[in-house]
């Protein structure tokens, strides 16, 4: 690894560089992809510091049961599979800090990286595991059902809603996929969407179009939600929609049009209006990001195909994948991310003082 190019004119002067507490590995994430990578780091004696962000566990504590995660035939609580994942992180010596990440520095070697309680470390290597945020509705009963018949993935509880009618929200790639794997479980999809044309790619609106003539989906465009009723005992029992033929009924609502309005009879209501990479610690450093803001890995065969653009810094879960998202596909990538971090600090990483960071000039 060439060593990045930095000032060196405050060398040795009294700066929080030079009191900055060093880490070998520091894991920013707390959800699956994050506690895989820090239970193989811990095993492999690299000493990771795990920093989990303002939401501890990541998606999987927003769902009640886990029934496909390997290993639990009779399923898992979300939360729960977290907290063991945790103890077995820590129990292979992975130190776990609540906090957040606000930037990384990838001008000086060993990284620095900043929290937003001004807390620095600088590390040897860092793994990208903070996944993405579900966008939401941001209606009334959103939060207090979520889990309880509100969910943002239908691969992971649409089968708890065997023969009820549910609701998609959206109307792009992910809302049609969505959509149509329910088929295999609903009595009805209905499909709500706030506009007229959809921005799904042609492949899945014609997939979509096919549902609708075998009536297993229905189509309800230019319609929003606006509440969400039940209770978390009961789970999801209706919601309350505005609909206006020149679509997006809210805003209109909202200046005073008028608008139609309507309740829908549901069990479940999956909101897939896409996702938000937790990544804005990466903008400035040499990672690259996709336009919309996901890691863009090595990838190809053997090892480092979790490496970033930036040696040293490396990307797991779903801050990378944003087609699959599911948590054994995050455990996966965690697994590779810890190996191929264990193999570049053996093989390539520089030899430097923990003391000190590297400068073009050392």
């Amino acid at each position: 690894m060439e060593a990045p190019q930095t000032d060196t004119s405050s060398i040795g002067e009294e700066t929080e560089e030079s009191t900055a507490e060093h880490q070998r590995l520091v894991i920013v994430g707390s959800g699956i992809a994050a506690l895989t990578a820090a239970i193989y780091a811990g095993r492999a004696n690299n000493d990771p510091l795990l920093i989990e962000g303002d939401e501890p566990g990541g998606q999987l504590t927003l769902t009640t049961e886990v029934d496909n995660y390997p290993g639990f035939p009779d399923g898992i609580n979300g939360s729960e599979l977290i907290n063991r994942m945790r103890k077995q992180a820590q129990k292979f010596g992975a130190e776990i800090e609540h906090g957040i990440v606000e930037s990384v520095d990838d001008s000086t070697y060993p990284f620095e990286l900043t929290l937003s309680n001004d807390t620095v470390y600088t590390a040897d290597a860092v793994i990208a595991a903070s996944g993405a945020s579900a966008r939401l509705l941001g209606i009334e009963g959103e939060d207090e059902l979520m889990g309880y018949g509100v969910s943002t993935c239908a691969t992971c509880d649409g089968a708890f809603f065997q023969g009820e009618d549910m609701i998609v929200v959206g109307g792009g790639d992910a809302a049609m996929e969505e959509a149509d794997f329910l088929t295999k479980f609903a009595d009805t999809v209905y499909l709500v969407h706030r506009r007229e044309e959809f921005r799904a790619e042609d492949y899945w609106i014609d997939r979509t179009m096919e549902n609708v003539e075998e009536g297993d989906i229905e189509l309800v465009k230019n319609t929003e939600l606006t509440e969400i009723h039940g209770s978390p005992e009961d789970g999801v029992d209706h919601v309350h929609v505005v609909s206006h033929p020149d679509g997006h009924p809210k805003e209109k609502l909202d200046a005073g049009e008028d608008v139609e309005e309507d309740t829908m009879d549901v069990a479940a209501v999956f909101v897939a209006i896409g996702h938000t990479p937790n990544t804005d610690y990466l903008v400035d450093t040499g990672v690259e990001l996709d336009d919309e803001g996901y890691i863009v890995t090595q990838g190809g065969r053997g090892g480092n195909q979790t490496m970033t653009d930036v040696e040293g810094i490396f990307g797991a879960g779903d801050v990378v994948d944003f087609h699959y998202q599911q948590a054994v596909t995050a455990a996966g990538m965690g697994s590779q991310a810890a190996l191929d971090v264990d193999e570049w600090l053996a093989k390539e990483a520089p030899a430097t003082p923990e003391s000190e960071p590297v400068t073009a000039d050392d």
